[in-house]
């Protein structure tokens, strides 16, 4: 929905309750490795094979929801709050609940430190993204971002 001309808004809905997805349902596929390709082919192809053995990997130890969860946390240890947004909606659509997310976001102010949160978590998209599942959730529309 566009909001304004340089402005606009994506919803996702979960349209189910669901168990974790399984490696071959991941979502939103890291495009951005095309681009490896385009500088040099064996790069794009080796880490695209990467992302294959993290990802895709058949029966893995760590399932996709703890992967994501991990994922989320180490893109906002890092500052990539752009990439944590991501890996929110990707965890959300794999079945991370509220109360999951309510836990990681109390370890980023535990971790991370009051200010740091206040300065760089709250006003982010990924904060926003994050207060929306929970609005959402509460008023019984779960699933819906």
């Amino acid at each position: 929905m566009k909001i304004l001309d340089n402005e606009y808004r994506a919803h996702f809905y979960r349209t189910e309750e669901k168990e974790a997805a399984t490696a071959m349902e991941t979502p939103l596929h890291p495009a951005a490795l095309a681009n490896l390709g385009k500088i040099e082919k064996t790069l794009g192809r080796t880490a695209s094979q990467f992302w294959q053995l993290v990802w895709r990997k058949e029966d893995p130890a760590i399932g996709p929801k703890t992967k994501y969860l991990l994922s989320l946390a180490n893109a906002v240890g890092a500052g990539r709050l752009r990439q944590a947004t991501r890996e929110l909606v990707k965890a959300y659509s794999a079945g991370v609940t509220v109360p999951e997310l309510d836990e990681l976001f109390m370890l980023f102010v535990w971790n991370r430190g009051i200010g740091d949160f206040a300065s760089e978590i709250g006003p982010s998209p990924l904060f926003a993204s994050y207060q929306l599942i929970g609005r959402l959730e509460s008023e019984g529309n779960a699933g819906i971002i």
